[in-house]
């Protein structure tokens, strides 16, 4: 099958199975190897994405289901050579240790804030629960993801206005 979808920007047009994953497709055939493969049977969130700006988890859906989307990865996140603040926030609170997980973590939790700029430490254990970390005990992850919530609200800097909450979450709804 054909497809036209936009990754990280970059329109792309490609022929591909009607079986591959878009993990795959991201990986194998546009080089995002951020997108990582963890479980493939989408348990583990480590190759969670923004599809139209939502969270996805890549390997649960066909490459042909990304047709005419916009797709966002871990590597379309950072903008002129500053990271995103939630990037940021995970490298300064030691949010990660072996990595495996974090593209994954980073992705959801931009999700998150984008539904609830001001979340509580339970509201974001809960919102990443479909998200799996094997090495840190989660405490310094939500701690990065409550800095950024902090570091991104109106008048926190330059940043607030790189992640400006995109027009699909303004209604709240899905």
């Amino acid at each position: 099958m054909r497809i036209t979808v936009s990754v990280d920007g970059v329109s792309y047009t490609d022929e591909v199975e009607p079986r591959m994953l878009l993990v795959h497709y991201l990986r194998e055939r546009l080089g995002k190897t951020g997108t990582v493969v963890g479980c493939d049977t989408s348990n583990c969130g480590a190759c969670t994405v923004h599809l139209d700006g939502h969270s996805v988890k890549s390997c649960s859906m066909f490459a042909v289901q990304a047709d005419r989307h916009e797709v966002t990865t871990i590597e379309g996140l950072a903008r002129d050579g500053q990271l995103h603040p939630v990037q940021k926030a995970f490298h300064e609170n030691h949010a990660l240790q072996c990595g495996f997980c974090t593209p994954g973590m980073i992705m959801q939790s931009i999700d998150l804030l984008a539904d609830d700029p001001d979340p509580s430490e339970e509201t974001v254990r809960h919102g990443l629960e479909g998200n799996l970390c094997r090495c840190t005990g989660y405490q310094n992850i939500v701690k990065a993801v409550r800095d950024a919530a902090h570091q991104m609200r109106p008048g926190a800097g330059p940043e607030a206005e790189q992640v400006a909450p995109s027009p699909s979450h303004a209604g709240g709804g899905e």
